[in-house]
C-alpha cells in the first residue's frame, strides 16, 4: 500500500514539473484562477484552488462518492 502511495505521489510530482514547463502550475484547472500561496506550500501538487477543491468535495459528499 506504502508502495501504491508514493507511486502515485510520484507521478502528481512529475505532472506539476510538466505544468511547470508549460507555465500553467500555480492555476486552477478548474477555474483558471491562481491557487493561493498558501495551499501551494501545503500541497505542491494541488490543480485546484481550495475553493474549487471544496466544491468538488461537496459534490463527491452529496452524491454519496
Amino acid at each position: 500500500r506504502v508502495r501504491d502511495r508514493e507511486r502515485k505521489l510520484l507521478q502528481k510530482i512529475d505532472e506539476a514539473i510538466r505544468r511547470v514547463e508549460r507555465g500553467e502550475y500555480g492555476w486552477c484547472e478548474e477555474t483558471g484562477d491562481p491557487i493561493g500561496l498558501s495551499r501551494l506550500i501545503a500541497r505542491p501538487t494541488a490543480t485546484l484552488s481550495l475553493e474549487a477543491q471544496e466544491r468538488r468535495e461537496q459534490r463527491q459528499k452529496m452524491q454519496g462518492n
